[in-house]
């Protein structure tokens, strides 16, 4: 009898990103021109299947490896009212839609990330400043259309620790959003996730009431551990994948005092928290029983 068993599947990296442009000849000089991208494929044809699909140009942009950057241009379209002027807006997050939905390209070292920006500046193009995600460090830019493009470098690889931990925090922002469906209601605050997670873990690790931290047991989180560790209001304990923080009343820290970029300041507590956050804000964080 054949066996039944499906092959092992596994996919090769990525061959293309594809958005719509609205603006052909800025979208060209700014990918062929000022990054530097040849332009490798252009597909010309009318529009097929239903017959609000436009005539249209589907064009290609080498962006390394294999990999290319697409974009499609709709003859006698135009631009959604959102977009408006999204071209001209500074490179920060401003728009959690648009600027979600963006393209990042990754460089082999900081001086390399350097040199990239330098290239966009040069260009008259406005750039980010440096911005640390816990484990890449990236700059953006916006193309013609008000597309983020990030350029980004790895800090370090990732492992076993971050796939687990991830795998924990999906199970707990699932779990909680069907329990806040119930109730008839929706998650607006990352701390209810936080706090589903580390109700996950304490089942894992028992220990008496009071405020206690998960942290992954990586680089980008070791610093809260040190602070933690050499003070006499918290107690370390070691579980697997995590340091754990312990107080039995209020805790405090700040972000200068633990060397934390905003964007890995505001994500402290992704390993999961027992207690409650009565402040957080750029500079200092204070969690209660």
């Amino acid at each position: 009898m054949p066996s039944l068993a499906q092959p092992a599947l596994r996919l090769n990296g990525v061959d293309h990103t594809a958005r719509p442009t609205w603006k052909l000849r800025e979208t060209i000089e700014f990918y062929r021109d000022k990054l530097g991208l040849p332009l490798v494929h252009v597909i010309s044809a009318r529009g097929w299947g239903p017959a609000t699909h436009p005539d249209f140009l589907h064009f290609f942009f080498d962006s390394g490896n294999g990999s290319t950057i697409a974009f499609f241009y709709y003859l006698g379209s135009d631009a959604p009212a959102a977009m408006a002027g999204r071209d001209q807006a500074p490179p920060l997050p401003d728009d959690h839609v648009t600027d979600a939905t963006h393209t990042a390209w990754l460089v082999d070292s900081a001086e390399a990330l350097q040199a990239w920006k330098r290239r966009l500046e040069a260009q008259g193009l406005k750039v980010s400043v440096e911005t640390r995600h816990e484990v890449i460090e990236s700059i953006y830019v916006r193309d013609p259309n008000g597309y983020f493009i990030e350029f980004t470098r790895k800090l370090r690889p990732l492992g076993a620790v971050d796939a687990d931990d991830g795998a924990l925090t999906l199970q707990a922002a699932v779990e909680a959003e069907a329990a806040a469906a119930a109730a008839g209601r929706r998650i607006t605050a990352i701390d209810e996730v936080w706090a589903r997670k580390a109700a996950l873990l304490d089942a894992r690790l028992p220990g008496a009431a009071g405020v206690r931290l998960y942290v992954p047991q990586v680089n980008e989180f070791a610093s809260i551990v040190r602070d933690a560790a050499a003070r006499s209001d918290c107690r370390i304990r070691a579980a697997e994948g995590y340091d754990v923080i312990e107080a039995d009343g209020p805790i405090e820290f700040e972000r200068k005092a633990l060397g934390l970029k905003p964007a890995v300041w505001y994500g402290l507590f992704t390993g999961g928290l027992r207690g409650r956050i009565t402040r957080f804000d750029r500079d200092r964080v204070r969690i209660e029983p």
